[in-house]
């Protein structure tokens, strides 16, 4: 096999991957509307088709190898490749969340939204919970607003170590917002991983004997 036919082999299985996907997410929904349904996975198909040829059209090499500008380290292979990424057209963005919005509620856009991300949002906000266990509500609705924001942006790269490092980014603003907030980051994870390790260790002992 040479290098096209190994090329347009791989192309037809990405294409069936991601058609396989938008099948699958769009049916979660259970719209009971079969055009309903066939509209909305063409968009996430799309979408999802976009955002592959816009990765694979840029790889990280087109970013040079320089520093990141606030804190002075190099760019590492991730951070240049979701430079890269980062710089997909706005429409292509555009056209999923107008295209799902147009058939969908807003709480039906949000879980095709989580499917792109795992559920993300969820594990975090739930990862914060336990962190800061008298979590304001004010808080929380502050911290769920940045991690819908994160999940929102993620939607547009292509695998999971990138759409991790846009949470990461978004995960740095709730914690900065919480020390604004008279609360000390630090000290709640470290007295949580604290905690978490003496609970393990106790069942460690108590399975012991």
């Amino acid at each position: 096999m040479n290098e096209t036919q190994k090329k347009e082999t791989e192309n037809s299985k990405s294409e069936e991957s991601l058609e396989k996907k938008a099948v699958e997410w769009a049916k979660s929904l259970e719209l009971n509307d079969n055009s309903k349904e066939s509209a909305v996975t063409k968009i996430i198909a799309a979408h999802l088709t976009a955002v592959r040829d816009w990765h694979n059209d840029h790889p990280y090499t087109i970013v040079p190898d320089g520093i990141n500008p606030v804190n002075g380290e190099r760019l590492n292979k991730l951070h240049r490749q979701m430079i890269a990424d980062s710089a997909i057209p706005k429409s292509v963005h555009d056209s999923l969340m107008s295209g799902l919005h147009k058939y969908l509620t807003d709480d039906q856009v949000e879980k095709i939204l989580d499917k792109y991300t795992v559920g993300k949002v969820q594990f975090t906000m739930n990862g914060y919970k336990s962190i800061v266990p008298d979590l304001k509500p004010e808080e929380e609705t502050k911290i769920l607003a940045y991690l819908k924001q994160a999940r929102e942006q993620a939607i547009d790269y292509k695998n999971m170590n990138e759409i991790s490092g846009i949470f990461e980014i978004y995960k740095t603003k709730c914690e900065q917002y919480l020390n604004s907030n008279g609360r000390n980051w630090h000290e709640l994870f470290s007295a949580y991983v604290k905690a978490a390790k003496a609970k393990k260790e106790a069942e460690k002992n108590k399975q012991s004997h």
